[in-house]
């Protein structure tokens, strides 16, 4: 496979390599976060309890039903005291947010980072998915937001990934008004329904040339209030070349969102080590970030297995919910 060394023009991953569905049949994602109240459950409930739906009206029985449930238009009509019971939501909503700004349409091993970043999103709607969970995607570009409404099923997750594959490509030095704080800000803002959020990116930032851990980038904030009411898995993609400089003598380093040009001379031992010390200290920087936020941390690199590197994550992943998820000591389910 050739390397994307220029501006791609289609999409470098088809749709029916995306995820396979075999290698991922025995693997489901764990929702480590899934309380009862905090996070809505695996479909729509028969029985009462925390939820959104409204469910039938009954009499207000006084110390065991809170008087904020009650119901005024039943009241004033019987004259006599009515609750409103909601119904349990057993279903969960799973909205991903794909960064496709000029900086993922880098790849030098035969895959872009927007393309990989699908790809993550592809693994993870089909380890999610359980009947009637519903997935959403929010497409961010400099200059617009697009959302695709979610769904439940594998034709709805299919059509997903067909429109994101399909998304025109971001030409270099587009701008807009939107960076990854924005986009983050407008998830949590738009898509007030607790669930898991899937955040798709390379976590860089024009202009952003800070390597202190210590220094905050500007979307931590937004990811850690999204954080807040939602459980959030960040899918950090990396080209192997961004973190491994190769010698190959002068090297152009152009920023495709900014001005930025530089001629580097990569067969220096020197310069090659300072630039790998450099990418190391601004992914150490990403990776405390998102732990700083709250957030679940996977990195991906456009040469390895994404597929092997999700699932190995889901185990891990896996093994901290049933721990999180035992009771106390003592004290039987």
């Amino acid at each position: 496979m050739r390397s994307v060394l220029a501006e791609p023009t289609t999409a470098t991953i088809p749709l029916n390599k995306l995820a396979p569905e075999a290698a991922l049949r025995r693997l489901e994602l764990t929702i480590v976060r899934r309380l009862e109240g905090f996070l809505h459950g695996d479909h729509q409930g028969l029985l009462p309890g925390p939820g959104s739906e409204a469910s039938d009206a009954r009499e207000y029985v006084p110390g065991q039903d809170d008087v904020r449930k009650i119901d005024w238009a039943v009241t004033a009509r019987t004259t006599v005291p009515y609750v409103r019971d909601t119904v349990a939501d057993r279903e969960l909503e799973i909205w991903a947010l794909l960064d496709v700004t000029p900086s993922m349409n880098w790849g030098t091993e035969g895959v872009t980072k927007r393309d990989l970043g699908i790809a993550a999103v592809a693994t993870i709607g089909f380890l999610s998915q359980k009947m009637g969970d519903r997935f959403g995607g929010l497409i961010m570009r400099p200059d617009s937001m697009k959302r695709l409404p979610a769904q439940s099923g594998r034709t709805a997750l299919y059509a997903l990934l067909r429109r994101m594959l399909t998304e025109p490509i971001v030409s270099d030095h587009t701008t807009g008004p939107f960076s990854l704080a924005a986009g983050i800000e407008r998830l949590r803002r738009t898509e007030r329904r607790r669930g898991l959020r899937l955040i798709v990116s390379d976590f860089l930032t024009p202009g952003d040339f800070e390597l202190d851990p210590n220094v905050e980038p500007e979307w931590e904030r937004p990811l850690r209030r999204l954080a807040v009411r939602n459980q959030v898995l960040a899918v950090e993609v990396v080209d192997r070349h961004e973190v491994e400089f190769a010698d190959v003598g002068d090297l152009l380093i152009r920023d495709p969102e900014t001005s930025f040009e530089r001629y580097v001379n990569t067969s220096d031992p020197a310069a090659r080590e300072r630039m790998d010390a450099a990418s190391a200290a601004q992914r150490e920087r990403i990776r405390v970030a998102l732990r700083r936020a709250g957030a679940a941390h996977i990195q991906l690199r456009t040469d390895s297995d994404w597929v092997h590197d999700i699932a190995r994550f889901v185990m891990a992943y896996r093994r901290t919910a049933v721990m999180l998820h035992q009771p106390p000591s003592g004290v039987s389910r």
